[in-house]
C-alpha cells in the first residue's frame, strides 16, 4: 500500500499506539563484486533497516480495578516502546506500510515487526 501525504511538516505527525515512523536507509545499489542491482531486488528483501523518526506512546494498559467509592481516573496509561527517535531499526518488510511525504519515502512499522535496534548515543552530538 502506498499513500501520498501533502502536509508541510513531519513534526505535526503523531504516531498512534505501538506504531513507529521510519525513514528507510538508502538501499545498496551495487554488489561487492560491482554489479548494479535493480530496484526490484531491494523491494523483495524480507528485512529492511531505517532510522526512527517518530514513535507512538506505546501499548495502552488496562484500567486498574478500583473500589466503587473511589473516584475513577480516566487517563490512559501506556507501556512505553523500546525504540527512540534516532535509533537504527531492523524490521520485517512484510509488516510495513509505505507513505510518501515531500517526495521522500517513509515507512510505518508496528513495534512487533522491529527485530533489532542500534542506538548510538553520540550520533547527534
Amino acid at each position: 500500500m502506498h499513500l501520498s501525504i501533502d502536509k508541510k511538516d513531519v513534526d505535526k505527525f503523531f504516531m498512534v499506539g505501538d506504531k513507529v515512523l521510519i525513514k528507510p536507509k538508502n538501499p545498496q545499489q551495487q554488489t561487492k563484486s560491482g554489479l548494479y542491482l535493480p530496484p526490484t531486488v531491494q523491494e523483495g528483501e524480507k528485512i529492511q533497516s531505517g532510522y526512527v523518526i517518530k514513535a507512538g506512546p506505546g501499548y495502552p494498559l488496562p484500567a486498574e480495578e478500583t473500589e466503587a467509592w473511589k473516584k475513577r481516573d480516566d487517563t490512559v496509561r501506556y507501556l512505553p516502546l523500546q525504540v527512540r527517535e534516532g535509533d537504527l531499526a531492523v524490521y520485517l518488510q512484510s509488516a510495513t506500510y509505505e507513505i510518501k511525504f515531500n517526495d521522500e519515502d517513509y515507512t510505518i512499522v508496528p513495534h512487533s515487526a522491529i527485530l533489532m535496534i542500534i542506538r548510538d548515543e553520540g550520533l547527534f552530538e
